[in-house]
């Protein structure tokens, strides 16, 4: 190894991360039924294109083939998520063929020495439950623990690493307040009743599959974010900082580790909206707290870029990175008033998002300190990556997608997480988003992340520049590896 060489800690896994309604296609195959995405893609103007998960990238019927290209780019892990319309379809009875879908999977990951790591929700509620609230009532939050039982009962011998939610901040104020996401909704009141059954939902599960076997890792993921003000000296812009950063990080991270809603935002909410908030502490009954704080083995960070915020409007405001459809939309800050995101210089992906490594470490130092550290709770990056416009050109006969950015992406994030470990954190994995191109919500299949490029007409797989390099640093488990290392195989 060269002097320039940073390793990783022992034993820290890379990894990649997918999501069910994202790849697996096969949308009404084997007893799935709709999930509240097969029912927003087909509103009009809700995705761009019209897009929908009916085909997607077709992993339901490939899966072995995408396992063994996860082997051979050396992944040791593989986050994927399970489908609750496929397992316990209208969120009824079980579907046996959904669950042997799984198991096939896990089985094939188990078999190419690739440690199965299963996110139980990944936003695809079925629309049966939906019809009768969705989140936004207590009875989905059981619901999805017989599920969850449901998932343990096929794999509980096959998975050690679970996860209960994947982002509930998207699944809740994106998607019940902004509107922009599935169901589509408008109302500051239905995003804290669904964080708060999210969260309810996430702590039952944690606390049943404890009971049934205490050596399992659980754990939930949050995107999290770093808010900077524009002047650290102005207090107008040092307050839009604690809002944003207490209704994105602070909102799901004290209830998850102290047992208690942040106080300031819950008055920022009230002096908007006095009637979510009531409705809120008429939800929030004897017990759920302590039962949303349950003790967590590990806390998954999906990062993605930082927020630069102030109390005035920047006279060349940043290009908005939200979905580009014809569908009016509304913001999904329900304490969001006179808050403006400003331009700092940084490069933009293709989704309009900074490029901001370093956030990543003070994040990661951050969530250590205040948060995972004193809770005994371990970190890990479950998502990270970035979108650009790939093209695919051939070679001597050879495909080939030459995503530069995404290399320097991936290796700037790598050492951002190096960073963090070095000062102390103990961040045990990285995940990149994604394994592959695939459905991008709102998106649809107009943005690409993968490090592996798919054509959706042939569903033909390319491994990007991006993935080649991210083996190379895999083999070499640091970043900045030598020459040697850099060759291709």
């Amino acid at each position: 190894m060269s002097d320039t060489a940073r390793p990783f800690p022992s034993g820290f896994l890379f990894g990649a991360a997918t999501a069910a309604y994202q790849i697996e296609g096969a949308a009404f195959e084997d007893g799935r039924t709709a999930s509240i995405w097969d029912t927003f893609s087909r509103e009009p103007g809700a995705v761009i294109n019209a897009d929908n998960g009916d085909v997607a990238c077709d992993h339901y019927h490939r899966f072995r083939d995408d396992v063994a290209l996860m082997k051979d780019l050396g992944l040791d892990t593989y986050r994927f998520s399970v489908s609750w319309t496929r397992v316990r379809p209208d969120g009824g009875a079980v579907n046996q063929k959904g669950l042997d879908f799984y198991k096939r999977l896990v089985d094939e990951l188990h078999g190419a020495g690739i440690l199965p790591w299963l996110t139980l929700y990944h936003w695809d509620l079925p629309q049966a439950l939906q019809d009768r609230g969705g989140w936004t009532v207590r009875e989905t939050s059981d619901r999805f623990t017989e599920y969850a039982l449901s998932v343990h009962d096929a794999l509980g011998d096959r998975v050690q690493n679970w996860t209960t939610l994947n982002e509930p901040w998207c699944s809740s104020f994106l998607s019940y307040t902004g509107g922009i996401h599935a169901p589509g909704h408008f109302s500051i009141t239905e995003g804290v009743l669904a964080a708060h059954h999210l969260l309810l939902g996430h702590g039952q599960v944690v606390r049943e599959l404890r009971a049934r076997d205490a050596s399992l890792d659980l754990g939930i993921t949050l995107n999290l974010t770093v808010a900077d003000p524009v002047d650290p000296s102005d207090a107008g812009d040092l307050d839009a900082a604690r809002r944003i950063d207490g209704q994105f990080n602070r909102w799901f991270l004290d209830p998850i580790f102290r047992g208690q809603y942040p106080a300031d935002i819950v008055a920022d909410i009230r002096a908007v909206d006095a009637g979510a908030i009531d409705a809120l502490d008429a939800a929030t009954l004897p017990g759920d707290l302590a039962t949303i704080a349950q003790p967590l083995q590990a806390l998954g960070v999906n990062y993605y870029h930082g927020e630069f915020v102030g109390a005035a409007p920047d006279p060349q405001p940043p290009v908005p990175g939200d979905a580009p459809t014809d569908r009016a939309t509304g913001s999904p800050w329900p304490a969001g008033a006179d808050i403006h995101w400003h331009e700092r210089g940084l490069p933009r992906t293709n989704m309009g998002w900074e490029v901001q490594p370093e956030g990543l470490t003070r994040l990661l130092q951050r969530v250590w300190t205040e948060y995972a550290q004193p809770a005994g709770t371990v970190l890990y990056v479950t998502e990270n990556g970035a979108a650009y416009d790939d093209e695919l050109v051939v070679e001597d006969g050879v495909r080939r997608v030459h995503d530069t950015e995404r290399v320097a992406f991936l290796r700037g994030h790598l050492g951002a997480v190096a960073d963090a470990a070095e000062s102390g954190v103990d961040v045990r994995g990285y995940f990149y988003w994604s394994l592959l191109d695939n459905f991008e919500w709102a998106w649809g299949y107009a943005k690409r992340f993968g490090i592996v490029r798919v054509d959706y007409d042939t569903q033909e797989r390319t491994p990007k520049d991006s993935a080649l390099e991210y083996r190379r640093v895999i083999a070499a488990r640091a970043i900045d590896v030598p020459s040697a290392l850099l060759a291709p195989r």
